[in-house]
Parts: C-alpha cells; structure tokens; sequence
C-alpha cells in the first residue's frame, strides 16, 4: 500500500496545486490513497464545503483538519455528513464531525487519524490518550494506520512518533508549513516526519503575503493577512505500508513548484 500525504492546502493558489500536480502526482508514485490537510484551503484560514469537495474531486481519498477547522460556520453540518473529512479527535466530546475514518484501498482497509497538539495551541484533550485510545481501536480492524499529528512544537510531534512506535504505520506532522528533513523510520515500522510542509505560494511567509508578516513584526499590531501571489509550493510524503504487517518500509519527502 502506498499512501501519499499533501501538506496543508493554503487558499486557491494551494488548492490550483493540487488540482494540477495531484493526478500526475498520485499515477508517476502509483500511490493507492491519497490524504490531504484541508484547514487553511478556504481564503488561507478555515475550510468550506465548497473547498473541500474542490479537493476531494482533485483526487484527495481523505481530508484531514487542525486547529482552523472551525472558522467557517458553514463547515459544521459538512463535517457531520461526510466521512472523507476529519477533524482532531481530541476535541472536547461533542464537537461535531470524526477524528478517525476507515477507508477501503483495495482489498485492504486504512485507518486515518487526525490528532492536535497542546504546546502553544488552544486547549484540547490530551492527544497521547485520545491516540493510544483510538489506535487500539484501529488496529482491531487494520494492521494500517495513518496519523495526522497537528501541533506546534518540534518536541511533541517527535515524542508522538515514538509513543505511536509499532503501532502506527505513520505519524505525519502538519500544521508549521515548512517542510523538514528528518524523514524516518522509526523502529520496528513506523514512518515518520515532524512536518510534511505546505502547499501554497512558494514566495510567502507560510502562505501569507510578506510585506504583511513584516509589518506585524516591526509594529507588533494585528494586521488582517492575505494569501500571496506567484509559484505555488506542494510539499508533500509518499509512505510505503506493508498491508499484512501495517509496518511502513519507506517515506519518501516530495516537493513540486508551478508557476
């Protein structure tokens, strides 16, 4: 099973990306399922039904979220119909829509989880007891489970990898948008990458318009942020799982610019 993962969508530039990058993507890596983070894909802040089914009819299988799911009201009873998106598990009980999806990829079956970070993000359950939770209960009807760990810092994202050691297939970081280079196995099979990075406009900060970032930083007043212009950035990982075993063999880090 060969699963490709994009980092998070910003805006229409990210979501034109995926659009063109993503069939040729998915045939040249002969990828069987295809998970894609959404939360940034309406305007760069949130995600609306609209922009979701946009990448759902571009070839994404599954869309995960993080801590922007919910700024477009308009998303909630989407998240309560639709199984092909998720949203952090560990949000309090009664948020709307799922943290886990199971999925068909041929004769086998997948298992997606979406988790959130606490360090420096808004208050949520814990995602190592909602994971090791929601795991458990995977792995009762697949050996193959995919985790989007949505968070912050460098530290909880690689002390969630190797809390999910051998048990998940792969811990795949979002949410920093840069995409980093510690791609890894960790033993005895699990694929690993702190962030898999961003897809958007490549001459951005994060997605933003530069000259915005800077004026916050040399004036430290809120500025109202705009998706930027010019080449857009896909980033991400193409992971290779063992169906019997749900061991990964290999992660792959992949970066693709268009004008």
């Amino acid at each position: 099973m060969r699963v490709l993962f994009v980092g998070d969508v910003v805006g229409k530039p990210g979501r034109k990306a995926v659009k063109e990058l993503l069939p040729n993507l998915r045939e040249r890596h002969r990828a069987s399922f295809v998970i894609v983070n959404c939360e940034n894909a309406a305007g760069g802040l949130g995600v609306s039904p609209d922009t979701a089914r946009e990448l759902l009819a571009s070839g994404a299988d599954c869309l995960t979220s993080g801590n922007h799911v919910f700024k477009l009201r308009e998303i909630v009873p989407y998240l309560q119909s639709e199984q092909r998106i998720l949203r952090p598990a560990n949000y309090p009980k009664g948020a709307p829509g799922s943290g886990i999806g199971l999925y068909a990829v041929g004769p086998d079956l997948i298992a997606v989880i979406n988790l959130q970070g606490r360090t420096f993000m808004e208050p949520v359950d814990c995602p190592f007891s909602v994971g090791d939770a929601l795991i458990a209960e995977a792995l009762q009807q697949t050996p193959c489970v995919v985790i989007d760990f949505h968070a912050e810092t460098t530290s909880e994202k690689m002390a969630f990898g190797w809390f999910a050691a051998g048990r998940a297939s792969a811990v795949v970081g979002t949410h920093t948008h840069v995409q980093t280079a510690d791609e890894r196995i960790i033993p005895p099979g699990t694929a690993y990458i702190t962030d898999v990075g961003m897809t958007g406009p490549l001459d951005s900060v994060l997605g933003v318009r530069p000259d915005l970032i800077i004026q916050r930083f040399l004036t430290a007043l809120p500025v109202r942020f705009e998706v930027a212009a010019g080449p857009v950035l896909l980033s991400a990982v193409c992971v290779d799982i063992n169906p019997d075993t749900g061991y990964a063999t290999s992660i792959q880090r992949i970066s693709e610019v268009i004008e």
